[in-house]
């Protein structure tokens, strides 16, 4: 039927957000002066308080960062973003935000082919 679970429709909705916004976030490569491999996530402020962590904003930052290359390469062009995030979440379904934080990226990569 096509229907996302819950953690799945958050994930969709605060990647979105991260999309739309993305002019209100630091990426790395404008805080660190030399190129590393995580020079296009977007920066994770430090925290400390977890009523801060589980906010739109650091937990947005920690969703996005975490999507497969192919996926956060497709910023700029919305709709495709949604579109292909829409597709990875039906072929990959997380009943949490741990589940999905946990999940190896080079297993992402994999669905992806």
């Amino acid at each position: 039927m096509k229907i996302l679970p819950f953690y799945c429709q958050y994930i969709l909705s605060l990647s979105m957000y991260m999309v739309n916004n993305k002019h209100l976030f630091t990426k790395n490569l404008e805080i660190h002066s030399h190129s590393t491999r995580m020079a296009s996530n977007f920066h994770v402020p430090t925290a400390k308080l977890t009523k801060y962590q589980k906010g739109a904003h650091y937990m947005g930052i920690k969703i996005f960062n975490h999507l497969p290359g192919y996926i956060k390469g497709l910023i700029n062009e919305k709709q495709i973003f949604k579109n292909t995030l829409e597709k990875f979440l039906l072929d990959n379904i997380f009943y949490s935000i741990n589940e999905y934080l946990n999940h190896s990226i080079d297993d992402f990569n994999n669905h992806s082919n």
